[in-house]
């Protein structure tokens, strides 16, 4: 009988994706394994949220093409793309909590919308999966009297409710301190191992990277330019990996605008780098 966890979970076929003038992914070739944990780095700007809303849906791309469970996704309708949503379950880099909902209506907004369940079943399931985060009590806070971390562990909760096969997480050790980020890291293998997910994680936190996963895949230039376990990455014969890894200014990509180094956050969209005689633009919209 094949293992399971050679069947390819998520295939990513040639992805262009641009803004304009501005190309972001530029033939994007990756391959997801079921029950993997795939952990996509990249500068920012690089296009690594673009690439996860690319295969949710939430963005078309301009050409390539996306396969789910071997089903070819980019040119399906709306109601086929509904379908296929209910397998991906999505932790958004900010949480995207809905003010005006508790906790609990937060959790099971899905539930409600997708599933059609009542009140009362959707407040079991929400204690539920508010429990496989570690929160209790808290069904009927706001997310306004929530802390960061407690806001991130909602949002997983929520992700986590309609119990897809697919996790997607989108910079979740942004904003938080370092050991609820460690926390976080805890949770997403806790949910590959009790859930049996494949998920990706795109990050720029080489500490959650190389605790959370499985293989981790280098995006530079709007393509996949290394894939390897945490190992081989972090001993990567690659000028470009080595330097983003371990967070040196001095290397192959260059900022071409020194006053960009003393902004406090990323570079906005449209930023210049280069590597080599090829320059190239910043691109995630987020």
């Amino acid at each position: 009988m094949m293992d399971k966890r050679s069947t390819i979970k998520i295939r990513l076929v040639n992805l262009e994706k641009s803004f304009g003038d501005n190309p972001v992914l530029r033939g994007v070739n990756l391959e997801v394994r079921q029950g993997e944990s795939m952990v996509v780095i990249g500068g920012s700007g690089s296009g690594k949220t673009v690439l996860i809303k690319c295969i949710v849906g939430l963005m078309q791309p301009d050409g390539g093409k996306i396969y789910v469970d071997g089903l070819e996704i980019t040119s399906l309708s709306e109601k086929g793309m509904n379908e296929v949503r209910k397998k991906i379950g999505m932790l958004f880099q900010g949480g995207a909590l809905f003010d005006s909902l508790t906790v609990w209506e937060n959790v099971g907004f899905g539930l409600r919308h997708k599933k059609g369940l009542q009140a009362e079943e959707i407040s079991r399931i929400a204690s539920e999966k508010l429990g496989l985060v570690g929160l209790k009590n808290v069904e009927n806070l706001m997310p306004s009297e929530l802390s960061g971390g407690m806001k991130k562990r909602v949002s997983l909760a929520r992700a986590i409710a309609m119990e897809p096969e697919i996790l997607l997480y989108d910079e979740p050790t942004t904003g938080i301190d370092p050991i609820m980020a460690d926390a976080i890291n805890d949770l997403i293998i806790q949910m590959k191992e009790k859930l049996d997910v494949t998920s990706i994680t795109i990050t720029h936190d080489m500490k959650s990277a190389y605790k959370i996963g499985d293989r981790i895949a280098m995006l530079f230039q709007g393509k996949i330019i290394e894939v390897g376990s945490p190992e081989q990455i972090m001993n990567s014969s690659s000028p470009i990996v080595q330097q983003f890894i371990q967070g040196k200014s001095d290397g192959p990509i260059k900022i071409v605008d020194p006053s960009l180094l003393t902004l406090p956050s990323r570079p906005q969209r449209g930023a210049k780098y280069w590597m080599g005689r090829e320059y190239f633009s910043g691109g995630d919209r987020e």
